[in-house]
């Protein structure tokens, strides 16, 4: 397995058409599954690992998001991942990060990301900084298919409306959603999740368990009444 740094490198033979994992690191078996779906598809993988600074808010964890290189490597090899590309910030916005920031202001995204009032609507900017970095990445590691977990579900539908919006500039590109893989209580694992406390994983959870019992009810009522009695229930 290869650890690349420079961009150039990604345009080896033996890479050509491969499948892609864009990451931010501190790996987890959920990310593992991304992979070996990549692999499965018989294409070299090539994992990306970049805290991209564009996507974090001014209040946000940039700083001590956990850079975790070392367990990440061990985590991928024995998956056979065939390359790792680990770029500095440089590689990613020649132009400085101040040019980045008004680049990634100026991105028209599509209405998933602007109009749900999900993740839109509490963390602005951060969608525009994924789709820059995302956009960038495709474009430097040149993939025939790129994999993301459906746990970042309006982050995958913004990715595949990006992609299909701009077929001159990504091709043929296919965006291959994978299922969100959880811990043994139910949490969908994230590398975030280190940061819970216990009575805060505790919450997680019961909003996990709320949700997946309101999806099986037929009427809102129903689900409301559903989520109320699990969320109660903790």
């Amino acid at each position: 397995m290869r650890i690349i740094e420079d961009p150039a490198e990604l345009q080896a033979p033996d890479l050509c058409g491969c499948g892609f994992v864009p990451t931010m690191g501190a790996l987890h078996a959920g990310h593992g599954s991304l992979v070996t779906r990549a692999r499965a598809d018989g294409r070299p993988v090539v994992v990306s690992i970049f805290v991209n600074p564009t996507q974090f808010g001014p209040n946000e964890d940039y700083a001590r998001y956990p850079r975790t290189l070392d367990s990440d490597c061990a985590l991928l090899e024995p998956l056979g991942a065939a390359a790792v590309f680990v770029p500095p910030v440089e590689a990613i916005y020649p132009n400085g990060l101040a040019a980045a920031r008004i680049e990634s202001e100026a991105i028209a995204l599509p209405a998933v990301a602007t109009a749900p009032g999900l993740e839109d609507a509490c963390r602005p900017g951060h969608f525009g900084g994924v789709a820059l970095v995302v956009g960038r990445l495709f474009d430097l590691v040149r993939p025939s298919a790129a994999y993301f977990g459906e746990k970042d579900f309006q982050q995958l539908r913004l990715v595949q409306d990006m992609v299909s919006a701009d077929r001159p500039r990504y091709g043929e590109l296919r965006i291959v959603p994978c299922p969100t893989v959880r811990e043994g209580d139910g949490l969908a694992m994230s590398s975030r999740n280190r940061y819970l406390s216990g009575d805060e994983r505790t919450a997680a959870i019961a909003l996990a368990r709320a949700l997946q019992v309101a999806h099986s009810a037929q009427r809102v009522e129903t689900a409301e009444r559903l989520m109320r009695e699990t969320l109660e229930s903790f």
